[in-house]
């Protein structure tokens, strides 16, 4: 009887401990502009407990007994606590970061708070130079790389750090007299897109040089016929009016790979490169990693294998290559990951090639996937250095998928490079959903090629054609003797990849001011006489490799100059057409002519078509929101 008085008396305890925990909900705003911000770390003091307001600004948290402190961090504002009393309700207002600024009161128990602000429009004025700007070294268009400095609004906690980004020197205008030949390798990357609805969807308009216009046109699946002849590729064109410039003609090429299910794909030999260097310690970076690789361990088959190399100060082989049915090992492996230290990148990678080719499978897929910030600063870290690593490495005959992730200090320029250059894709991974459509939806495809050192080359009939220009593809470009040069490393496609290409065409006889001509040359005679005089608009070549094949194949097509209303054409081409007229107003294109975010979204509205997943959708809501932003979240800082 004594006993069960006592587990009474514990119990009743134990509930009147529970009794005194409670609830404390609120929201959290900018202390300048009453605005709400979304991602704001709301933590229990000592303690690990925290959470994020949502994008009203709004947060709920249970606070156990003994807990008198509420901390508030967020990304370029200052970290505030609030001591609780009895409140149950609080709405914070922060204060952006500067060392000027007085310690800002932010308390309040009720809808109307108190706070105490220092000249808010000055310091607005301040922070929009310091922390929204562009921070360039130099004022020349050659600049070689962009820094960025991350926005505020919808980041998480974190330090500000800068972005780079490739410089890139958009394609102009050719005369085919003088430039008959095109020539370039196709891109599979959609990291871009993700990138640019990172910004937009923070209330930032991305840099220039972050928006890679291929790379948004081909994040969408387009409804393109397989190849019905046995090869791995299949080549689809269309042509009709420029939606920014009806005097010109715009040329859409598709390329589609061949369809591989996912259980008839051949066996995988994985390497998971995971980065748990300390830039890495955020709630967008690694713990989005671990859940974005657990997704793609459950599409892993028995046949299939799996290593995990980390690297931070030092690389190191955490799990070695396990079969893809032990899902709880390998799943425990991803989630024992802890971010800390320096990043020695290149070590990592020279370890994942090392582990990778110690388990080669012959007749199969041989993968490294590398998943970082890509902000490596300990050994090979500079562009250059990684270049020439990789070149090294994929002689190996591994392919190299990355995964990027983060902000603040994201490195687009050395990520974008790894890819390229180590027969592999890049995608940019910014929440789950991202993740799902790359690891998931897009398995085959990020995971499996099948065509590789993919070429185009275009030659342009002169007669038919006054100038002409590639919308994208900068960073792809090859020399015209490239085409035949089988050792020319290109890009490749996995199974049921698209890739589209669009060519903006000056008809002949249209004269504007992109219809160059050029003095009498003094040492050779100019020709004006064009020798072939049919319906050719120009011919197509394109070139490719299988897997494990050393020799390429041609294939090719004629255009012939028999344009269609832009009405007739597919809602494929017209909504590519959309994406590339936004991608050119977001760069500020000099090439943009009449293009307006109005008739993009008009188009791109009208030419959703079947959109399952709600892509096409998005789009549209970001052009909208991109039209709002304007040119005045950019701000230069001399």
């Amino acid at each position: 009887m004594k006993k069960i008085l006592l587990l009474f008396i514990a119990l009743g305890i134990l509930n009147s401990a529970r009794a005194t925990d409670r609830t404390v909900t609120g929201h959290v705003n900018d202390a300048n502009s009453q605005q709400p911000l979304m991602g704001v770390q709301v933590k229990l003091d000592d303690t690990k407990t925290s959470v994020l307001t949502n994008v009203k600004g709004a947060f709920s948290i249970q606070v156990p007994q003994g807990i008198h402190k509420l901390s508030f961090m967020y990304l370029g504002y200052r970290t505030h606590t609030i001591v609780l009393n009895k409140q149950s309700k609080l709405t914070v207002y922060l204060k952006p970061q500067s060392s000027n600024l007085k310690e800002i009161a932010v308390l309040s128990q009720n809808a109307n708070p108190s706070v105490v602000c220092a000249e808010p429009a000055a310091i607005h004025n301040q922070l929009q130079g310091r922390v929204y700007g562009l921070a360039a070294t130099a004022k020349s268009k050659n600049v070689k790389s962009q820094r960025f400095v991350t926005p505020i609004v919808g980041s998480y906690p974190g330090t500000q750090e800068e972005e780079s980004y490739k410089g890139v020197a958009e394609n102009g205008f050719q005369n085919p007299k003088d430039n008959p030949l095109s020539t370039f390798s196709v891109d599979v990357d959609a990291a871009s897109y993700s990138n640019v609805r990172r910004f937009i969807n923070n209330g930032q308009m991305p840099p220039k040089d972050a928006v890679r216009i291929e790379e948004m046109i081909n994040y969408f699946n387009y409804n393109l016929p397989t190849p019905s002849n046995g090869e791995p590729v299949a080549i689809h064109t269309e042509l009709s009016t420029a939606p920014w410039n009806s005097q010109h003609r715009l040329l859409r090429i598709g390329l589609k790979a061949r369809v591989v299910q996912t259980d008839k794909l051949p066996a995988s030999n994985l390497v998971f490169l995971v980065d748990v260097s300390g830039s890495m310690d955020a709630p967008n970076k690694l713990p989005l990693l671990q859940s974005s690789l657990k997704m793609l361990v459950d599409q892993l088959r028995p046949q299939d294998k799996v290593a995990i190399v980390v690297y931070a100060g030092a690389a190191g082989l955490i799990l070695p290559s396990t079969p893809g049915n032990q899902k709880t090992t390998i799943k425990d492996a991803i989630d024992r990951l802890h971010a800390g230290g320096s990043t020695a990148g290149g070590e990592g990678i020279k370890l994942a090639y090392r582990t990778a080719k110690q388990n080669f499978l012959k007749a199969g897929n041989n993968r490294v996937i590398l998943a970082t910030d890509g902000d490596f600063n300990v050994g090979a870290s500079t562009d250059e250095d990684m270049e020439k690593l990789i070149e090294q490495e994929r002689k190996s005959g591994v392919f190299l998928s990355v995964l990027g992730y983060g902000m603040g200090n994201y490195k687009d320029s050395k990520m974008e490079t790894l890819a390229d250059k180590g027969n592999g894709n890049y995608a940019y991974i910014d929440n789950i959903t991202e993740a799902r459509k790359t690891l998931v939806t897009e398995f085959g495809g990020t995971i499996f090629t099948v065509a590789k050192d993919v070429k185009l080359q275009l030659e342009f009939n002169p007669a038919k054609v006054a100038s002409y220009r590639l919308i994208g593809y900068e960073n792809r470009m090859l020399n015209k003797e490239d085409f035949n040069n089988d050792l020319k490393d290109a890009g490749d496609m996995g199974a049921g990849h698209n890739v589209t290409a669009l060519y903006e065409i000056i008809p002949a006889g249209v004269h504007d001011r992109f219809t160059h001509s050029v003095d009498p040359l003094k040492y050779q005679k100019q020709e004006d006489k064009v020798n072939y005089v049919s319906n050719d608009m120009l011919t197509i070549k394109f070139r490719y490799k299988e897997p494990n094949g050393l020799a390429s194949k041609l294939s090719q097509a004629i255009i012939l100059d028999k344009p269609v209303s832009l009405q007739s054409t597919s809602v494929d081409f017209r909504f590519a057409a959309a994406v590339a007229e936004v991608g050119m107003l977001l760069r500020e294109s000099e090439f943009k002519q009449n293009s307006k975010y109005d008739d993009a979204i008009k188009l791109a509205r009208a030419a959703k078509g079947d959109d399952h997943e709600g892509y096409r959708a998005e789009f549209i809501k970001l052009a909208e929101s991109a039209k709002l932003l304007g040119k005045s979240s950019l701000v230069s800082v001399e």
